[in-house]
């Protein structure tokens, strides 16, 4: 927002206002400070008021009070409260009692006692609302209007009359129609009852737009309402695809008395802008019982009391014009027949009128003021101003605005106020401009400080507008990033903008959010950091999410992933023995995850014997002293997953049969298909139990070996049990050495036994090779892995890849698939952003740890061709080319370009030179002479180079002649004037092919190559000199030549230097106080004309040097006012266009001035006739003009009386021609022709005409018609 004015600080947060009350009545005048422990007086006349019976002073924290009893006529004077160093000053003014009883009697009257005949018309204007008959309306009563409460229907317009139409001038709004006129329908005011709605509706058409407009709605100069929406205020926008017209509606909803005031809607689409300001004014709620005057009487203080305050009447007469319009009562209004309200009103002071509207018993206050303006208006129309400042003006910041008016009067001084402030000129940052009756004030630099009030000021009359600075844009300092959360995670997205509290606007797929979805959506801001919170995210939330703002927008992109529960190790089956302990384990990958388990289908409840367990990610059901009843299928159901875990108890049985008393031992091995050699998968890090079942009389030995390797139980990883008809061997945390053949050797007197297991330890692979970018595109890149080393014992089936910002933390995963290739194409990135990559192996056991980053890259794309590729200059053997940068060029920059040709009808390219060139023009060398080549150019970038841009058709390399022309700038087609010892330093442009001969001549002779120095290229010549002197003026003529062919052009040098003194200065007479002198010109003028002298004198006692005369150009003057007695003499010094000549020219002899008599007679002279004829002193000179360029014809005249000059052309006079601007400054006559043409040429006459004769001068004047090149070429 633009930096608000600043105001002094106040030492008071609300101050006493001035009061009128009657005789004998208490008056409480209160005041809030800002601090508690301010100390306060209160003054009456600038005299401090201390405490006493009449005035009562009391002070509560903050708030004070004076207090004044039985106020009486000496009471009412002015008074102050004083805290710290701020004074507000108030007034107390006392009337009699008498003057209001009636008045007081009226209004407390019921109204079935006090019929309107039994009082005065003019002492009881308050009670007639509730007294009026019902019947019938009063001579200079209206019908009501319809109830506001249809302004919704009529787009803010009130019913009947405009809306305007009840506001002053002074609060009309400003409805000027910008440049722009962006508005096809601007909102208009309108009006409202208390509680009810009302919309107002901005229509702008869309055909010439290219996007949609952005519409901003304030309240007053700059509250914003985008933030207010909510319960009483909804803005919507809709699109007429038909029309194609945008739609903006502002809703107000139950309206309340404080939403009045003046509104403004701003519509902007890029470089365009339109702003309409309304006005929206809320009426009271309609009376329904009798009109209760007593209650409309409204008190500035609400703390002192009944009889406390100031009586504030705007609200009675607002309440009373409210209950007029509500059309169920009718009102009779008195007043004196012969008395003119209008005429005592338009002579009233502005702050007389509601008391003279109240006395008058006029309600519509409004209505009084605008008849009142227009009657004033009519009265007096502005006579300083024929053109005011607009309303408004807008500016953006940093650039410069000039404000116009036209005065009356040519001549009237004008004076420009900011803020009420005379502005006074500072530097550069205020120009004051006049021109003619215009008036111009330019702000340069405009900032936010010069959001302000301005006023022009003429005389006694005022113009104003309010000039509005554009903030500057805000910027996106830090993007937002992209996201991949699981479904139900809390969502942050957060941007960090260059202002804070500045206005951003979040879209989600090009929707924009708003805060009517603040269920779903939270917007959060801190500082200069804005945050978009998704507190539960779903799948229907993934998109692309986009933050803007004035000055520039951030996009990233939210994936939201289905929670996918990995099991770690499974539940495995088995079989127990009665009396022993079984355990059902399994592990998953979320260990918030809870489950239930059930057997045969019914929950498992825990009991003495049956415990679950959840730890971590680890669940576990134990069932301690097994039972036959206990075999089943026991299941584990995640919460929350469609899928579960299952396995078998087995109960085996223990059949005791006789037996001989030695039995060999026998393994019993029952898994994978019952078969010896068996392999058993254990995934890494999961615990290795067999459990092998052996049977023996007596109990056999059992002996595990791995690699012929006897295996015992160390109190390590492995443990080594037997129990009777069990043999268990079990590995703590399996790891990958532990793969391999397990042999279990069972002995006892009557034999043995052996049995081989194969255990294979499996683990998720190894992570990949870190990939590499094959390539890049403008949103896309290639990249390529290897396969793990080790592949965890089981197949890879497949990768899963994902991306980062190289300055982010945050991976983003691409896939969730597995993707079973090597190479992937990643898409949907940002162009000019940098990224890293990483791939994951994924196998039946699970995901492997990520493969480390690849080199950051950057998705960029090659550049477009370059354009406009073309031949700019050729030769026998080289070439010049030269082009446009490309259209399209991306965030990447071009490296450069390579230039390459080839003969016509071959397909091989040659590169011009190696390496790229930055620049967007070459010079190819040593090419054949007449062969046909062709060219083409390339822009290179990081992606590539682009395609070619290629020459239309063949070109012949050989050299095409060219007439030699010499190009004069325009400065140099007019004699150049420098002064003795500049430097002369001329470039003047020719061509022509091959290179001409270029010579210089000076006055038709070479030029001396020792005073002038000359450098020739192929397409300019430079003459210099480097220390002029009088000798160097003349005309330099250049020639250049081509074979027979040459051109020829001439410039005229002028070399001015000090004129010499004037020669024999004498002092003709000597007259009273006054000497006569006379003098010749100088011999050397300095080469230029003499255009006065300088006349000083001194007296012969003292020497010291003053000036008489300045620039004076006769050869004689009459010196004055000297000192009576002294003797003078005098010196001359003659001035040109360099300067004073360095000695002057001293008179001869002195000059006394005698002292007078006592009686002075003056001798009697012949009067002297001055008159003298008219006579040319300098003619007009024949001329030779080009056409299209302003001309002047010069010339000076003399004679007494001052002649009156006239101008002819071909002796038709053109005085009041507009074409022509005639001048006469002392005796100098010019006539300017504006931009002649060649009808203007002929002869040109002027003529000088006094009392003693006439004189004629004239001169012949050709226009010549411009050439230009393709003149030259035909």
């Amino acid at each position: 927002m633009p930096e608000p004015t600043k105001k002094a600080v106040s030492a008071f947060i609300r101050k006493p206002k001035s009061q009128t009350v009657e005789a004998g009545t208490t008056v409480i005048f209160e005041a809030e400070t800002e601090k508690a422990d301010a100390k306060v007086r209160w003054q009456q006349d600038s005299k401090d008021i201390t405490a006493s019976d009449k005035y009562a002073i009391s002070a509560e924290g903050n708030k004070h009070s004076l207090t004044i009893n039985n106020a009486a006529a000496e009471d009412a004077a002015g008074y102050a409260v004083i805290a710290g160093g701020s004074k507000v000053k108030f007034e107390l003014k006392i009337k009699e009692a008498e003057a209001k009883a009636p008045a007081k009697v009226a209004a407390k009257a019921p109204a079935a006692e006090s019929p309107p005949e039994a009082v005065p018309a003019t002492d009881a204007p308050p009670a007639a609302p509730a007294e009026a008959p019902s019947g019938a309306l009063p001579d200079n009563s209206t019908e009501a209007p319809a109830a506001p409460a249809k302004a919704s229907e009529t787009n803010g317009h009130a019913p009947g009359t405009g809306a305007h139409d009840s506001l002053p001038e002074t609060h009309q709004p400003d409805t000027r129609q910008d440049l722009t006129g962006l508005f096809s329908e601007k909102p208009q005011s309108g009006e409202v009852t208390v509680g009810e709605n009302i919309t107002f509706v901005a229509k702008v058409c869309g055909e010439s737009l290219l996007k949609k407009p952005t519409v901003r709605w304030f309240k007053g100069k700059w509250m914003d309402l985008a933030s207010k929406s909510g319960k009483h205020l909804q803005l919507k926008e809709h699109y007429e695809r038909s029309t194609k017209t945008y739609t903006f509606e502002m809703h107000i909803i139950a309206a309340k008395a404080n939403f009045a005031g003046g509104y403004r809607c701003e519509v902007s689409s890029r470089d365009k802008f339109d702003s309409c300001n309304f006005e929206l004014t809320v009426h009271e709620a309609r009376a329904v019982e009798g009109f209760d005057i007593r209650a409309a009487f409204r008190r500035t203080s609400t703390d002192g009391g009944e009889d406390s305050g100031e009586l504030d009447f705007s609200a009675l007469l607002k309440k009373r014009d409210s209950f007029l319009k509500s059309g169920h009562r009718m009102v009779q209004v008195s007043t004196e027949p012969d008395v003119d309200v209008w005429e005592i009103l338009s002579k009233a002071p502005p702050s007389e009128y509601e008391k003279i509207a109240f006395q008058y018993g006029i309600t519509d206050l409004r209505g009084m003021l605008k008849r009142l303006k227009k009657m004033k208006k009519e009265e007096k129309k502005s006579a300083a101003f024929l053109k005011k400042l607009d309303p408004a003006y807008q500016v953006e910041k940093g650039h410069k605005i000039k404000l116009q008016i036209e005065v009356a009067n040519p001549d009237a001084e004008v004076k420009w106020l900011k803020n009420g402030q005379a502005i006074h000129p500072t530097g550069s940052k205020y120009i004051f401009e006049s021109v003619g009756n215009k008036r111009f004030l330019t702000i340069n630099n405009c900032s936010l400080a010069d959001d302000a009030a301005y006023t022009c000021v003429v005389g006694d009359e005022k113009s104003f507008t309010e000039l509005f600075v554009k903030e500057p844009p805000v910027l996106i300092v830090r993007n937002l990033e992209d996201q991949m959360v699981m479904k139900g995670e809390r969502v942050e997205l957060e941007c960090e903008v260059s202002e804070e509290g500045a206005q951003v606007k979040w879209e989600k797929d090009g929707v924009e959010l708003t805060r009517d979805e603040s269920f779903k959506y939270r917007f959060k801001k801190d500082g200069c950091k804005h945050v978009l919170i998704i507190n539960e995210a779903t799948k229907e939330d993934c998109g692309h999410y986009r933050v803007k703002t004035n000055g520039g927008q951030s996009m990233a992109e939210l994936m939201v992933q289905e929670k996918e529960l990995e099991v770690y190790q499974n539940i495995a089956d088995l079989t127990v023995k009665a009396k022993d302990q079984a355990v059902f384990k399994c592990e998953v990958s979320d260990e918030n995850v809870k489950g239930i388990w059930y057997k045969n289908g019914v929950e498992v409840k825990a009991n003495a014997r049956t415990h679950i367990t959840h730890i971590g990610r680890i669940h576990k059901l134990t069932i301690d002293d097994v039972r036959p009843e206990d075999e089943g299928d026991y299941t584990f159901v995640p919460e929350g997953y469609a899928f579960n875990l299952s396995a078998k108890l087995n109960f085996l049985e223990v059949k005791i049969d006789f037996v001989p008393r030695q039995d060999p031992p026998k393994i019993h091995l029952d898994c994978m298909g019952r078969t010896a050699d068996s392999t058993i998968l254990v995934v890494a890090g999961n615990k290795l139990r067999l459990d092998v079942p052996i049977t023996g009389d007596p109990a056999p030995t059992v002996v595990w070996t791995k690699a012929e390797k006897v295996l015992a139980d160390s109190g390590g990883r492995v443990h080594v049990e037997s129990s009777k008809g069990h043999c268990i061997f079990t590995i703590e945390g399996a790891e990958r050495q532990d793969e391999g053949v397990y042999s279990v050797i069972v002995r006892n007197p009557a034999g043995e036994d052996t049995a081989d297991i194969n255990v294979k330890v499996v683990d998720v692979p190894d992570p990949p090779q870190a990939p590499r970018i094959l390539s890049v595109g403008e949103d896309s890149c290639v990249v390529q892995w290897d396969p793990p080393l080790f592949d965890g014992g089981q197949p890879v089936l497949g990768y899963v890849l994902e991306r980062k910002k190289k300055k982010s933390y945050r991976w983003m995963r691409l896939n969730f698939d597995p993707y079973k290739e090597t190479t992937y194409e990643a898409k949907r990135m940002i162009e000019g952003m940098t990224y890293e990559m990483r791939v994951y192996a994924v196998n039946a056991i699970g995901m492997s740890r990520p493969s480390s980053a690849s080199e950051p890259f950057v998705p960029i794309a090659p550049s477009s061709e370059p354009t406009g590729l073309c031949v700019d200059d050729i030769s026998d053997t080289t070439i010049s080319l030269k082009w446009r940068t490309p259209e399209k060029v991306g965030s990447a920059g071009i490296d450069g370009y390579g230039v390459e040709y080839c003969k016509e009808g071959s397909d091989e390219w040659i590169p011009a030179f190696e390496g790229l060139t930055e620049r967007t023009s070459v010079i190819i060398r040593d090419l054949p002479t007449g062969e046909k080549m062709l060219f083409r150019v390339r822009a290179f970038n990081v992606a590539g180079p682009s395609p070619p841009a290629t020459l239309p058709q063949a070109v012949t390399i050989r050299e095409i002649m060219q007439r030699p022309k010499i190009w004069i700038p325009r400065n140099l087609r007019q004699t150049i004037i420098k002064k003795v010892g500049e430097t002369v330093n001329l470039v003047i442009p020719f061509q022509g092919k091959p290179r001409p001969k270029v010579t210089w001549f000076k006055n038709d002779e070479p030029l001396d190559p020792k005073q002038v120095s000359v450098r020739n290229s192929d397409t300019d010549s430079i003459l210099f000199i480097r220390r002029t002197e009088r000798k160097d003026s003349g005309v330099y003529e250049l020639q250049v030549q081509i074979e027979n062919v040459e051109d020829k052009a001439s410039v005229t040098i002028q070399i001015v230097d000090l004129p010499g003194p004037p020669q024999t200065l004498k002092v003709v007479d000597v007259w009273g106080f006054n000497v006569a002198l006379e003098w010749k010109p100088p011999k050397d003028n300095g080469n230029c004309d003499i255009i006065g002298y300088t006349i000083q004198k001194a007296d012969k006692k003292t020497m010291e040097w003053y000036t008489v005369f300045e620039q004076y150009r006769r050869t004689n003057c009459v010196v004055s006012d000297l000192i009576m007695g002294n003797e003078y003499v005098f010196r001359v010094f003659a001035m040109n266009m360099v300067g004073l000549s360095p000695e002057p020219c001293f008179s001869k002899d002195s000059a006394y001035i005698q002292k007078t008599g006592i009686v002075y007679k003056p001798p009697n002279y012949k009067e002297h006739n001055f008159s003298e004829a008219p006579k040319f002193t300098h003619p007009l000179v024949n001329r030779s003009v080009i056409s299209g360029y302003n001309a002047t014809l010069s010339c000076s005249v003399r004679g007494i009386p001052k002649p009156k000059i006239t101008w002819y052309k071909n002796k038709m006079d053109i005085s009041n021609e507009a074409k022509y601007r005639m001048f006469s400054k002392q005796g100098v006559l010019t006539l300017e022709i504006r931009k002649p043409c060649p009808f203007d040429g002929g002869v040109y006459m002027c003529k000088a005409v006094n009392d003693s004769g006439e004189d004629i001068v004239e001169c012949k004047l050709e226009v010549r018609p411009q050439i230009t090149k393709e003149d030259l070429k035909k």
